[in-house]
């Protein structure tokens, strides 16, 4: 067990959830679910909460009814290291969901992420801030993340 990792206040789809999230990212697993037990807030025997792994990441998904809401001010961000990646988690993520700005995207259970390719970083962070801006104007009229277009703002192609 992680020291920190996250969790996840769903309604009732927790465990569709994991089961959803572990289906799109590569070495994930459900690790373990509990169940409410009698003189519980929850239904008895309805899943509370699921715990699961994403590529290595700690997650907690609980079923904690309706009172809380997922909202872009928590996000999760995929760093990618080429295009497939980023096209085929885009696809996967936005199915049912909402595409968003620059490489932002709300999937089907409200939660947002950030599938954003790894060079974007280093473009961004570079000591020519000319060639940032660049990239950064290409970044903000995109909304999945092109990283041959933004090479080519960067490099000024």
């Amino acid at each position: 067990m992680h020291k920190i990792s996250a969790s996840l206040w769903f309604d009732k789809q927790a465990e569709e959830a994991a089961l959803f999230y572990v289906s799109v990212f590569k070495n994930s697993k459900i690790e373990s679910t509990a169940h409410y037990l009698d003189g519980m807030l929850g239904p008895v025997g309805s899943v509370m909460t699921v715990r699961f792994v994403l590529d290595g990441e700690e997650f907690v998904a609980l079923n904690g009814g309706p009172q809380f809401k997922f909202s872009q001010a928590v996000s999760f961000l995929v760093n990618c290291d080429t295009q497939d990646e980023i096209d085929e988690l885009w696809a996967k993520l936005s199915d049912g969901g909402e595409e968003g700005q620059c490489g932002w995207l709300t999937d089907k259970f409200g939660l947002s992420w950030q599938i954003v390719p790894t060079v974007l970083g280093e473009m961004l962070t570079s000591a020519d801030k000319v060639a940032s801006q660049r990239a950064a104007a290409a970044m903000l009229s995109m909304k999945k993340l092109d990283i041959a277009i933004l090479r080519r703002a960067y490099d000024n192609e």
